[in-house]
């Protein structure tokens, strides 16, 4: 009975502990929207820097991105419209990697 247990724990406890890495590695600014969408003057070929909200909380768009486009066109979306999104920025990196529609 204790072996039987345990093998629950521990299968209970990789199960947890397993998912989405990726977004575990976001911060996520919901409902916001985009103040400024500017080339970044450092790394014009890499970067666009992108002001979040009121307070202007600077965060960075990368060129080199598979999802640019898509996530660029959402962004200005936000920008240019007042549309807001749920934006996800990865962890140390101030580097936007997602952006959802509101729910």
């Amino acid at each position: 009975m204790k072996a039987w247990t345990y093998i629950l724990l521990l299968f209970i406890m990789i199960t947890s502990c397993s998912g989405n890495a990726s977004s575990q590695n976001l911060t996520w600014y919901n409902n916001s929207t985009i103040s400024s969408i500017t080339e970044d003057p450092d790394k014009p070929n890499d970067l666009v820097r992108v002001a979040i909200g009121i307070s202007a909380q600077v965060f960075y768009l990368s060129k080199k991105s598979p999802d640019y486009k898509v996530l660029m066109e959402k962004l200005n979306q936000s920008y240019k419209n007042g549309k807001a999104f749920d934006i996800g920025i990865e962890n140390n990196t101030n580097i936007i990697k997602q952006v959802k529609e509101v729910k």
